[in-house]
């Protein structure tokens, strides 16, 4: 009988698309990276200790199935997750945009889906969690301005207004004068800014407001996941200077972005092309003097945790695995042993995910004909892919201005 969870495995494998059933199946290699991950995820939850780290890798070789195996361990420990790219969609250097893109990518434990809509809608007069929101909001946070968000959302019976409210929350922020006028119809309470909100310099309060709710809420904790952060060489100078200094942020939080876990992923080639290409550290000083986060957080991207290639025996266990699943997936019995298959996937170059499609085709072949026939993938070659990838890059016409 086919499998069809291996079946999706098998297809996401074969696109070289990371999923979460990749990440829940494939996430044994590499243990002693893997262990020091779950370790911060463990401390986040169980110690309180918030924390950011930075994993350093070359392309094609697993930074981004490492972030979906990290998603799948991290919700399996009652954790909320949230997963975004980084680059012209993500602009680091707009805490603002990130902000609103990280909760459309945040799932709650156990969901296929993102989005927590509901668990803001819960938030009634009758629910004790109010107060606490409430409480929260108005005394440790830098601004006011959430006391007021929630205080409407939470008394408000204006299905328009509440709707507006939500979409605040949710990023799309409201003007002060706005939420002004929304909040003097929900009470007779006189509204005071303490200080008149801005989103270029308070956007942390809603990370802040965010962690703390999903803790209420009864989570364990947040783990907030960055992908292809290399892409933020693509920002013109000050752009980036402005990234690094929002990514302190999360690679060493305040006390106040409660029980979360940041994780970086980051090209090797980072180093040498941007912070040492683009003089990095000389724009800080210049642009930033007095700023010392900037050169701390340049200091992290240099010295991540670097994601090392597979030892023979993490490989072997891999194909084992993709051998079984791919058994699974059409029903049928592969007559060959990993080591095999590993010694034939070897002429497909050095890049792991191209290994692994070559593998696939080879499995694919004797599935078919019962025998290995001629592949695809085995034709291209290294310099094909890494071309093929920097096609991509295009040069920021901003850049030295």
């Amino acid at each position: 009988m086919i499998d069809m969870e291996a079946r999706t495995i098998i297809e996401a494998l074969r696109s070289g698309i990371p999923s979460k059933e990749v990440g829940r199946y494939f996430s044994e290699a590499r243990p002693a990276l893997m262990n020091k991950t779950v370790s911060r995820l463990e401390d986040a939850c169980e110690a309180g200790k918030s924390s950011g780290m930075v994993v350093i890798g070359k392309y094609g070789e697993g930074k981004t199935h490492l972030l979906s195996a990290v998603h799948v361990i991290a919700s399996d420990d009652n954790m909320v997750v949230s997963q975004l790219s980084l680059g012209k969609e993500g602009p680091m250097d707009k805490l603002y945009v990130i902000y609103q893109k990280m909760i459309n990518n945040t799932y709650l434990p156990g969901q296929d889906n993102p989005g927590f809509a509901d668990k803001l809608l819960s938030l009634t007069p009758e629910n004790p969690l109010s107060d606490k929101i409430l409480d929260y909001c108005s005394n440790s946070l830098e601004t006011n301005k959430l006391y007021y968000v929630f205080r409407s959302l939470i008394y408000s019976d204006d299905s328009e207004d509440r709707y507006r409210l939500l979409m605040d929350l949710q990023g799309d922020l409201l003007p002060n004068a706005t939420l002004r006028a929304i909040a003097k119809k929900t009470s007779t309470e006189k509204v005071r800014f303490n200080i008149p909100f801005a989103k270029s310099k308070h956007m942390m309060d809603y990370f802040f407001a965010m962690s703390h709710l999903f803790r209420l809420l009864g989570y364990s904790g947040w783990a907030i996941l960055f992908d292809e952060a290399e892409l933020l060489g693509r920002l013109s100078k000050k752009a980036r200077l402005l990234a690094y200094d929002n990514i302190y942020s999360f690679l060493h939080p305040k006390a106040k972005l409660e029980n979360t876990f940041s994780l970086f992923a980051l090209s090797a080639s980072y180093e040498e092309d941007v912070i040492e290409g683009k003089n990095e550290y000389e724009n800080a000083e210049a642009f930033f003097p007095e700023n010392r986060q900037i050169p701390s957080v340049l200091d992290s991207l240099k010295k991540g945790t670097r994601l090392t290639p597979l030892t023979k025996e993490e490989m072997l266990f891999t194909f084992e695995k993709l051998i079984s699943f791919h058994g699974k997936a059409y029903d049928w019995n592969p007559q060959i042993d990993a080591e095999s298959l590993l010694r034939q996937a070897g002429d497909a170059g050095f890049l792991l995910r191209t290994k692994i499609r070559y593998a696939i085709e080879i499995l694919d072949e004797l599935y078919q004909y019962g025998e290995k026939g001629e592949t695809t993938v085995g034709t291209l070659t290294e310099e094909d892919i890494v071309r093929e990838d920097d096609s991509s890059e295009e040069e920021n016409p901003e850049e030295g201005k």
